[in-house]
């Protein structure tokens, strides 16, 4: 299957509007394909693809809301899903706070969409992915993940006047090499599926799992660490969950609130959100056709701003950033486009400058344990090394932490100057190493992760 592409969308979504009897509508539209080549025991086990186009309807009614969803595009079930936004709004209570869908406004255009990327079919997959296990298979060592290829679009439309569209095509891959008592772990995100290198990929994860061999016990406790993109990865994710939305900011549950204008964080940490930027995964305006505009939240340690949908802006008097989850959705807004500023610190400079500390891959298993000062527990995984005197000398079993990631991010000794995209909460991320002072590690686990 391709694309509908944005002229039959929008013929699509106009026969559907015309059908819906309310004061205020909004159609969206989302599909595509995506492909996937799976991989375990050093061998593809399975290879996959599924195409799909998804219609959603809101339909407003005074103050009452109703929303209903279609994944079959004939005639009649647009017709249908159509009549039953209505009757699901004829049923609701009006809802106070609602004032009204967006107007239209300017987005601008962002490619996102290279051929190599859409068009590449299983052969392709299965070159990279074969890089992978002939690796993993030479070092006596078992590869395990998947290669996700796919292309996709979005389109709103509404009775306002708002009419959006946008495609973009994207590749993914993520592995991890196993050992008898080690593992390592690799991925990659990009919309240039060519920047996928199978053999750089298996060497990246194989070398952890063999440098990891025969990990040490190790005394938890507080200990310098120098956290991989990977990790950082998880410190946004949360960020985005618990802190960044306006629905948060506005119910005092983040410690954002009440604190725009204070140094919060160390002042070398800048962290941002731009759905705009060819540097992450571009995602131009969000799921009610707003655009997207770039939200900087941390701005060399200093609280600046939350993201916004039409509701909770309207609710609170402030600018839309453009930042609505598709509409049904109860979470509020989220972030979906973040990235951390980079340093000047090459990840050998942070190991030489490290008199005693923790060298970190990557985190798994993470849960909240006080959301306002975004504490968590969880594991290292897939290659946590002990630093002595500017030298990894030893692997070491994976650690559980108990952490403050606000806190953390007032401890940041060192930030790298390359960062990496990686898939985050509601999108993507890209961010850099850092190096932290003082995490806290409560105890180990001599078990290896499956």
């Amino acid at each position: 299957m391709t694309l509908l592409g944005e002229h039959d969308l929008q013929t699509l979504m106009r026969n559907v509007m015309r059908q819906v009897d309310a004061d205020q509508v909004e159609v969206v539209a989302y599909g595509g394909t995506s492909s996937l080549t799976r991989f375990a025991n050093n061998y593809i086990h399975q290879n996959v693809q599924e195409s799909s186009t998804q219609v959603r309807v809101r339909a407003v009614i005074g103050k009452k809301i109703g929303v209903a969803t279609t994944d079959d595009v004939s005639e009649g079930a647009l017709s249908a899903v159509a009549k039953r936004a209505v009757e699901i709004a004829r049923l609701q209570q009006d809802n106070e706070d609602f004032v009204s869908l967006p107007g239209p406004a300017g987005i601008a255009k962002v490619p996102a969409r290279l051929p190599q990327t859409a068009e590449c079919g299983p052969e392709r997959r299965a070159e990279v992915v074969r890089a992978v296990c002939d690796a993993a298979k030479a070092a006596s060592l078992v590869a395990a993940g998947a290669f996700r290829t796919g292309e996709s679009e979005i389109a709103v439309m509404n009775n306002l006047g708002v009419w959006a569209y946008h495609d973009d095509a994207t590749a993914d891959i993520n592995t991890v090499v196993m050992g008898e008592t080690s593992s390592g772990h690799a991925e990659r995100w990009t919309l240039d599926v060519d920047e996928i290198d199978g053999a750089a990929l298996a060497a990246e994860a194989i070398d952890k799992a063999r440098r990891s061999v025969n990990p040490h016990q190790l005394v938890p406790g507080d200990y310098d660490v120098i956290l991989e993109e990977y990790a950082v990865a998880d410190l946004m994710d949360y960020f985005a969950y618990l802190s960044f939305g306006s629905r948060a900011f506005v119910e005092k549950r983040s410690f954002m609130s009440g604190r725009i204008g204070d140094k919060i964080m160390g002042e070398n940490v800048s962290i941002w959100d731009d759905g705009h930027s060819s540097e992450g995964i571009p995602s131009p305006f969000d799921w009610e056709g707003a655009p997207r505009k770039r939200v900087d939240f941390i701005e060399n340690g200093v609280a600046r701003g939350v993201v916004w949908d039409s509701y909770e802006a309207n609710e609170q008097s402030v600018e839309n950033t453009g930042h609505a989850l598709p509409a049904g959705e109860t979470f509020g807004p989220i972030p979906g486009n973040m990235f951390m500023a980079t340093g000047n610190a090459t990840k050998e400079e942070m190991l030489a400058s490290t008199k005693r500390g923790i060298w970190v891959s990557r985190f798994w298993y993470t849960r909240p344990v006080h959301p306002l000062t975004v504490v968590l527990t969880g594991m290292t995984r897939d290659g946590t090394f002990l630093i002595e005197d500017g030298k990894i000398v030893a692997p070491v079993h994976n650690l559980r932490f108990t952490q403050s990631y606000l806190e953390a991010m007032n401890q940041v000794q060192m930030i790298g100057r390359e960062s990496r995209l990686l898939s985050g909460f509601g999108g993507s991320c890209r961010v850099p190493a850092l190096k932290i002072k003082d995490w806290t590690f409560t105890g180990s686990s001599t078990s290896i992760p499956e």
